[in-house]
């Protein structure tokens, strides 16, 4: 038996988070909002069938939703990145070879030699993530990444296979007949117009294409791609993830901000909330950019937007030298009279923070530090992020998102655990 892989997706990830501690809610149409509520960026079935599409403005649909009794929630990336984990944890104590490709994705290798077929192995899976974490998952499986990929899709939308779907190579052709190219992992707009153009629109002309000649007009991903659909696997597990080259945090404000003050404090938080990204990676950032700007859609006020990039003496991942780095350079970005809707920064110039190449004119960063970082990041793991915290990023955060419908945090704040009566 060859090797087969899966693909284990959350179904409406967002949706199912915020009804696995309501119940109440299933079968209720529910959407979940972007940041500052500001567009519809998940809806159940139910909220699907009333026609309510992705990304589409929440004030413009407000009444609509409103009229239809649609339960309405703003993002609680909290709670969604606390429940992903344990899908993940799940899968992993399951089988040892897992990707995690997102926040609501993972693929993972099944066992060649298995005494259970495929969708035996499938529904397994499926029935141990909804008894240990209670999220709806769909599994999709096939000999390679592509077609677990495509299997998925079936899974998901075809109410007969239950939730698990293995893509067989007799009914491969009548599927991939019935895809449109774009539709594809790993196609993008720019390549499928172009297979359009040679006169390749479904999944199935393009599994019949030549990979030579496929490489040559669009390059060696689209040929693995063809390699793919053929069930050849030629984009390989990577089940170690692929180091960072940025980190990056930023936020639009729930209003426009003028004062420098209130920028600062803003950009603190983002540089505290990147640092803990990089200690968590045990990596080190050697460059820090500061970014500011207006609303782009409003032509009744000055626009502006620009960066500035700060190179620091030595790779660090100490938040305190990261804060006076920023707020360096924030000084010198800022101008006076503007109101700026989006701040944020960015860390590049990433290593390892047990390599770290050091400066022959400046001091080694002092143990004290790693070891104050250490005494942080234990604090918050354990009292809820924000336990512990810089004041220079502020108390009251009239800057921060809107988020007028936020679900408790009901696994990761002990203030907001859900309480049985």
């Amino acid at each position: 038996m060859s090797t087969m892989f899966a693909l284990v997706d959350c179904n409406n990830f967002y949706v199912s988070c915020e009804r696995l501690f309501r119940p109440a809610l299933n079968r209720c149409p529910v959407v979940v909002l972007s940041n500052n509520d500001g567009c519809i960026i998940a809806r159940s079935n139910e909220a699907k069938e009333l026609g309510i599409g992705m990304g589409e403005p929440f004030f413009k649909k407000k009444a609509f939703l409103q009229r239809h009794k649609v339960k309405v929630f703003s993002s609680n990336y909290g709670l969604y990145g606390d429940l992903s984990c344990r899908v993940m944890s799940v899968l992993q104590q399951l089988e040892p070879d897992v990707e995690v490709y997102s926040i609501d994705e993972a693929f993972v290798r099944l066992p060649a030699h298995a005494e259970q077929p495929v969708i035996q192995q499938g529904k397994k899976i499926k029935q141990r993530v909804d008894q240990c974490v209670g999220i709806p998952v769909s599994v999709g499986i096939g000999t390679t990444k592509t077609l677990a990929k495509i299997a998925a899709s079936v899974a998901k939308k075809d109410q007969q296979c239950s939730g698990v779907f293995f893509l067989e190579d007799s009914v491969q052709k009548t599927i991939l007949s019935t895809l449109e190219v774009q539709t594809i992992w790993g196609v993008g707009r720019q390549t499928s117009n172009t297979l359009n153009r040679h006169g390749i629109y479904t999944a199935l002309e393009l599994q019949q294409s030549d990979p030579a000649w496929i490489r040559k007009i669009l390059g060696l991903p689209c040929a693995r791609t063809v390699m793919e659909l053929r069930g050849q696997p030629s984009i390989p597990l990577e089940a170690t993830p692929s180091s960072r080259k940025s980190v990056v945090s930023s936020r639009s404000f729930r209003h426009p901000v003028t004062e420098l003050s209130a920028l600062k404090e803003a950009v603190s938080w983002f540089i505290s909330l990147a640092a803990n990204k990089l200690r968590n990676q045990e990596l080190v950032a050697a460059q820090l950019h500061v970014f500011l700007s207006t609303s782009r859609f409003r032509t009744d006020i000055p626009r502006f937007s620009g960066s500035s990039m700060a190179t620091l003496p030595q790779p660090t991942s100490t938040t305190s030298v990261l804060i006076k780095a920023g707020m360096q350079e924030l000084a010198a970005l800022y101008k006076k009279g503007y109101p700026y809707n989006k701040a944020g920064i960015m860390l590049t110039g990433l290593g390892r923070a047990d390599m770290q190449q050091q400066n022959l004119f400046v001091p080694a960063e002092s143990k004290r530090n790693t070891k104050l970082m250490a005494a942080l990041d234990q604090i918050n793991r354990r009292w809820g992020r924000d336990a512990l915290r810089y004041a220079s990023s502020g108390l009251q955060r009239e800057w921060s998102m809107k988020q007028s419908w936020r679900s408790p945090a009901y696994t990761t704040n002990w203030k907001e655990l859900p309480v049985v009566h």
